[in-house]
């Protein structure tokens, strides 16, 4: 799910952890460690619905979360490969 509702934790070139509204340049609040910031994006989407993107220092994506829950989430390919 892309759009207005998606949230990312992005590392904050001031330092700490930035929770930014897709699309935007500015972070909605800043904190000092990652946790932090997840909890914050998280409670945030869960009331609007959306994503939350969370990304490692470098900017690389680590993981997605959709709120509400994806009630059919793609499968771990990972288990069928050999």
């Amino acid at each position: 799910m892309a759009g207005g509702n998606s949230h990312h934790v992005v590392s904050n070139p001031k330092g700490g952890w930035g929770v930014k509204r897709e699309g935007s340049g500015r972070a909605l609040k800043v904190f000092d460690n990652q946790q932090e910031a997840v909890d914050f994006a998280r409670h945030v989407t869960a009331r609007q619905g959306g994503e939350v993107v969370i990304h490692s220092r470098d900017g690389r994506i680590r993981d997605k979360e959709t709120y509400p829950p994806d009630p059919h989430p793609p499968k771990d390919r990972s288990q069928h490969r050999k």
